[in-house]
């Protein structure tokens, strides 16, 4: 049985850190190729694993040296059947690699957990299609029957819940709550908005959280926005409004660019750390239940670091 399964320790309170932009990080700062940007790729080889034992091991450091918590995020955003088949998986290859992203992470977990920071496993589903865009949307129960399958393999493993990152629209969202509560496995949505804080289908965060939790009987364990700047999306987060304690996480982008503008990035726009980091302090004085900070694209760990100082100076 999955360690924090049964109760997840972030929704106790507590700051818990995540990591930084992962693929942004391998591809504009290391210069390592990732095919579709599927980080779980590196996993192929010794070479590979060693790169992301040593990146998470720098961020799970960060947060036992603090004396916070961690979420563990797997590489697995991209494996699932739609983006492996891109890049020559297999069905078998695929399930592997999902096996092998939650053992790389319970390894990272035994060495560097303590009881002042716990470290939960997060398994993550990455939209079928593009982050960015709807696109062609499947229905909700075409969402749960695609995203079933990944769910089902994370299920089997250590990971303690799964984290939808990157979601555009609330068809996939849906799908995916009710395809976690088939396979008995705690959910967090995270969606990404544009530079007016709603939903590139153009709904409010208000609207695709009620969304959500009518037709799933509030089954994510709660929510997250990421792959965006606190200045697009603080705005639509409104104190003394009851939808926004189902949000408990923020994974931000270094720049203020939009999706757009970030899709023709030839240089990284790492933005200010420091700046990013007082910002998200901010937010914490203001809804002191959101408790899960870290980064998206362009950030790294100087970003989570001053997330880190920064809001626990506030507390």
């Amino acid at each position: 049985m999955a360690k924090y399964r049964a109760h997840l320790p972030q929704l106790d309170g507590g700051l818990f850190l995540t990591d930084g932009g992962l693929e942004t990080t391998l591809y504009f700062r290391d210069g390592i190729e990732i095919p579709c940007f599927a980080a779980f790729d590196l996993l192929k080889d010794e070479a590979g694993t060693q790169r992301l034992r040593d990146y998470f091991g720098l961020y799970a450091g960060i947060a036992r040296s603090n004396g916070v918590g961690f979420v563990l995020e797997t590489v697995t955003w991209r494996a699932n059947a739609d983006w492996g088949r891109k890049i020559g998986y297999s069905s078998d290859a695929l399930v592997a690699a999902n096996h092998d992203a939650v053992a790389l992470l319970t390894d990272i977990r035994d060495v560097y957990e303590t009881e002042q920071s716990p470290m939960p496993i997060s398994g993550c589903i990455g939209p079928r299609g593009d982050g960015y865009t709807p696109g062609e949307m499947m229905s909700e129960a075409e969402a749960e029957d695609y995203h079933r399958t990944q769910i089902q393999i994370l299920g089997d493993t250590e990971a303690d819940f799964v984290s939808a990152l990157t979601l555009s629209n609330t068809r996939e969202a849906i799908g995916i709550a009710r395809a976690a509560q088939g396979v008995g496995i705690p959910a967090v949505i995270s969606f990404t908005v544009e530079t007016d804080g709603r939903l590139p289908t153009g709904q409010s965060l208000k609207d695709a959280i009620a969304e959500v939790d009518a037709a799933t009987n509030e089954g994510p364990a709660y929510y997250m926005i990421n792959c965006a700047h606190p200045i697009h999306y603080e705005p639509a987060l409104a104190a003394g409004e009851d939808w926004i304690k189902r949000l408990r996480g923020l994974r931000s982008n270094a720049s203020k660019l939009s999706h757009a503008e970030l899709d023709e990035a030839e240089v990284l726009d790492e933005g200010d750390p420091v700046d990013l980091g007082q910002r998200h302090a901010a937010l914490k004085r203001r809804f002191g239940h959101i408790n899960v900070l870290g980064g998206c694209c362009g950030t790294d760990h100087r970003h989570v670091e001053q997330i880190c100082g920064a809001c626990c100076a506030t507390a």
